[in-house]
């Protein structure tokens, strides 16, 4: 069968690319070797870990715990069943949702494993052994990754378990390990311990999360601690071992960390294996990544690679913008929209989110800038949710105003970062928030009560208050 593009993964970079082409009336083929499409967006990692999250802090009244106290819950025994049962609905109507985007855009979804007999065909073997060969003009590889494993610990699925292995557990830890302490590691480690889990976050770096500001990834660090957490930073795990019911690690500085389980979250890996690339001169690297031109194309020029499998940012919103840059590259479409500006959320217990620079990347580019702060508690919506620790910073330049960063700390962080996102690609500046109305009450307000405090900061007052007024009424 011959198609105009393959896309090899269902996840949310090869559901971009394959919707974008078939909206450009090309024949499109997906394959997908596991039953079920999605990837791993929507089976094991994105959807299932946000719900659980979401489950968290439902049963467990969280953020009502300001307002009726620390010892609220919407229920006594919160069981690893309630949490799953929740996900597993979730996951399932997303599965649907997907396979129904790709049914209205009229792609041929072929369940097997691919791999490729040359750049321009691809054998697709179906689990019952069945195989059948493809032809493509182009091809996407979007094939996601899988957790990254390590001889010094092994994973048994019981004591022991990975990113993807977590929620399937039969009950709560009381005492949770978590090594890693990336993004990954980090949500996880905060759900357990909302749940009352006694927590140890173990990290061989002494500086993790380096891309977030300063600030915000202290305030997290405080609010983990107040949970419970106990941080174990530079320091490196170099054997794991069952004991009993439970597990041990010891790490390099002769320290034994016990627990009821251990989830091994240090990194992931490109999901390449058995794809063939070799046949085609792509070479992957340590990772298993594949490696891709700007316009995420490989060496070989009709064969493209997006999503977790070319490493960061891996994001499920950045896969999908990927999958489609790639197709238009392929068929000769200029793309007039820009991606400098990729919003980074972190789903923790608080949320975390940011778009733009931070803080200690102006100074070092010794750019000027003012700081502007918000705190959720200094807005009635902040009260009202419950959530009375959460903080917006905004960057503005110091000379032009423009707003150059924006970093949140707290419910609903990701989706108030967008705001930023918006004004940041229109050029605004602070006197953009300064003059406009927010609906009241709302978290979006602290976009204005930071402004206005970047403000005052930079020495305006009323003076600078008359000088717009003016420019305003200049012909």
């Amino acid at each position: 069968m011959r198609y105009d593009l393959a896309v090899i993964g269902t996840g949310p970079g090869g559901l971009g690319a394959a919707i974008q082409a078939a909206k450009l009336g090309k024949r499109v083929a997906a394959i997908e070797k596991m039953a079920v499409v999605g990837g791993n967006s929507v089976n094991t990692g994105t959807i299932p870990s946000k719900t659980f999250r979401e489950a968290v802090l439902f049963f467990t009244g969280y953020y009502q715990r300001g307002l009726y106290g620390f010892s609220y819950t919407m229920k006594d025994h919160v069981s690893i069943q309630d949490l799953t049962y929740r996900c597993q609905q979730v996951v399932q109507d997303r599965g649907h949702v997907v396979k129904s985007q790709f049914a209205r855009n009229g792609v041929s979804l072929l369940f097997g494993e691919a791999s490729f007999m040359d750049s321009r065909h691809v054998r697709v073997r179906a689990p019952d052994g069945a195989a059948e060969i493809i032809e493509a003009d182009y091809t996407v590889v979007s094939t996601g990754s899988l957790p990254a494993h390590s001889p010094k610990v092994p994973i048994n699925g019981s004591t022991i378990v990975d990113s993807d292995g977590i929620l399937k557990i039969n009950k709560i830890p009381k005492n949770l390990i978590v090594v890693g302490a990336g993004a990954v590691g980090v949500e996880y480690a905060s759900f357990f311990a909302a749940l009352g889990a006694k927590v140890t976050l173990v990290d061989m770096r002494q500086h993790v999360l380096e891309f977030l500001d300063r600030e915000i990834f202290q305030g997290l660090c405080y609010e983990l601690r107040q949970n419970g957490v106990t941080f174990r930073l530079g320091e490196e795990v170099t054997e794991v071992v069952t004991e009993g019911c439970g597990v041990l690690a010891r790490t390099r500085s002769n320290k034994t960390i016990r627990g009821d389980l251990l989830l091994y979250a240090v990194g992931r890996v490109g999901s390449t294996a058995g794809l063939g690339l070799e046949s085609l001169g792509i070479a992957v690297d340590a990772r298993q990544r594949i490696p891709v031109n700007d316009s995420y194309q490989t060496v070989a020029p009709n064969v493209y690679a997006v999503g977790d499998v070319i490493g960061p940012p891996a994001l499920t919103a950045t896969s999908r913008e990927q999958g489609r840059r790639a197709v238009h590259h392929a068929l000769g479409i200029p793309i007039r929209t820009s991606t400098e500006l990729l919003p980074i959320g972190i789903y923790s217990i608080p949320e975390l989110s940011m778009v733009g620079k931070t803080e200690e990347e102006l100074t070092e580019s010794q750019v000027p800038y003012e700081c502007g702060v918000a705190r959720y508690r200094e807005t009635a919506r902040g009260k009202i949710i419950g959530d009375t620790s959460g903080m917006m910073k905004l960057l503005f330049h110091a000379e032009n105003r423009q707003l150059l960063g924006v970093h949140v700390i707290g419910e609903r962080s990701p989706e108030l970062v967008h705001i930023g996102q918006v004004a940041m690609a229109m050029g605004a500046t602070l006197d953009f928030f300064v003059e406009n109305v927010f609906n009241y009450p709302t978290l979006a307000e602290c976009y204005k009560v930071a402004a206005l405090d970047a403000y005052n900061k930079l020495g305006d007052g009323a003076s600078a208050a008359k000088e717009v007024v003016s420019a305003k009424k200049a012909p």
